[in-house]
């Protein structure tokens, strides 16, 4: 069973509702309900993807070469410590 939620309304809109019994009502609010969860979670996303551009910027910047530093030959040491 699915769980029930009540809204509050005033009476002159519950009046204009009743103009078109016609419409599931309940239908109109599932599907707001829907919209503005998917448009909460399209924010969401979004803030997510300009966090992981910053990252990625932040990771080129610190980004650099070291001349004379090889990182092959750093874990063939690292390996030849270890044993």
């Amino acid at each position: 069973m699915s769980p029930i939620i009540s809204v509050r309304i005033d009476k002159e809109l519950k009046k204009e509702m009743d103009k078109f019994s016609y419409i599931n009502w309940s239908e109109v609010i599932r599907r707001a309900i829907e919209k503005k969860i998917e448009e909460e979670k399209a924010k969401v996303r979004e803030k997510d993807l300009v966090r992981v551009r910053r990252a990625s910027e932040i990771a080129k910047k610190l980004r650099r070469r070291i001349e004379g530093w090889s990182s092959t030959e750093e874990i063939r040491r690292w390996r030849k410590i270890r044993g």
